[in-house]
C-alpha cells in the first residue's frame, strides 16, 4: 500500500467500467487512493467497484454516475471511448470546475478491421476535452499504456507514460500520481497539443499488438530520470 509521504487524492474514472478504467482504478487504488468508479448506469458502477474491490482484498472504492463520481473526486479521469465524449463530458463541467481532468481518451476506430487514429478539429482528444470543459485543468495521460496489461496486478508494468498539459502545475501532480505506480516512468510531453502525436500511438500499438500477440508499451531512450 501506499507510503506515508505520498499524498492521497480521491480519484474519479468517467466510464470507468471499461478495460482502461477498470484498470487505471485497479492500480492506483492498489498503491493507496481512494477511487470511484464511474458510469452512465449507477447500478454498473457499483457492480464494477465490487469486483475491483474483491480483486484488492482492501483499499476504498465506490461506484457512482459520472457526474457523482467526478463532484466527489479531486483528480478526475476520463476513461470513455472516444465516441461517447461530446455527450459525456458537457454535464460534468460544473464538478470539474478547477480540478485536475486527465484524458486518457485515444481517439481511434477501426476501418476495414484495422486500427485508425482519428484526425480532430481540436487537434487531439484532450485539446476537444478542454474545450467541452473549459474551466478544468486538463492533462493528457496514459493513452499508451496497454488495458490488458493494467488489469493484471500479477504482471508488472513496464511502460513510460507521457504527461501533457499547458497548465505546469496539473502537469507535474499527474507525472507524481503516475509515478506512483510501479514499473511506470511518467515523462513530461511539453503542453497539450503534444497530445495529439501520443494518441496517434495507440493505432499503432494496437496493431503491433495483432501482429505479435502481445500487449507492448513505450519506452523513450537516452532521458535518464
Amino acid at each position: 500500500m501506499h507510503s506515508p509521504e505520498r499524498e492521497i487524492s480521491r480519484l474519479a474514472f468517467v466510464g470507468g467500467t471499461g478495460p482502461e478504467g477498470r484498470g487505471l482504478a485497479l492500480r492506483l487504488a492498489s498503491v493507496g487512493h481512494p477511487v470511484i468508479v464511474g458510469s452512465r448506469s449507477r447500478e454498473r458502477a457499483e457492480e464494477a467497484a465490487a469486483e475491483l474491490l474483491e480483486r484488492l482484498g482492501q483499499g476504498v472504492v465506490s461506484g457512482l454516475p459520472n457526474e457523482e463520481a467526478a463532484a466527489r473526486a479531486d483528480i478526475v479521469f476520463l476513461t470513455l471511448p472516444h465516441a461517447g465524449v461530446a455527450d459525456t463530458l458537457p454535464p460534468l463541467a460544473p464538478a470539474t470546475r478547477g480540478k485536475i481532468v486527465v484524458s486518457a481518451v485515444a481517439p481511434v476506430e477501426f476501418q476495414e478491421g484495422r486500427p485508425v487514429a482519428l484526425r480532430l478539429e481540436a487537434g487531439s482528444a484532450a485539446q476537444e476535452a478542454q474545450l467541452l470543459l473549459p474551466e478544468a485543468r486538463l492533462v493528457s495521460a496514459f493513452q499508451i499504456v496497454d488495458a490488458h496489461r493494467l488489469q493484471d496486478l500479477e504482471t508488472p508494468l513496464d511502460t513510460d507514460v507521457i504527461v501533457c498539459s499547458d497548465d505546469v502545475e496539473a502537469r507535474r501532480e499527474v507525472v507524481r500520481l503516475a509515478g506512483q505506480i510501479p514499473g511506470v516512468r511518467a515523462l513530461s510531453g511539453g503542453r497539450l497539443s503534444t497530445s495529439r502525436y501520443v494518441e496517434e500511438c495507440t493505432a499503432l500499438l494496437i496493431t503491433l499488438n495483432r501482429i505479435y500477440k502481445a500487449h507492448s508499451g513505450i519506452r523513450i531512450t537516452g532521458i535518464d530520470r
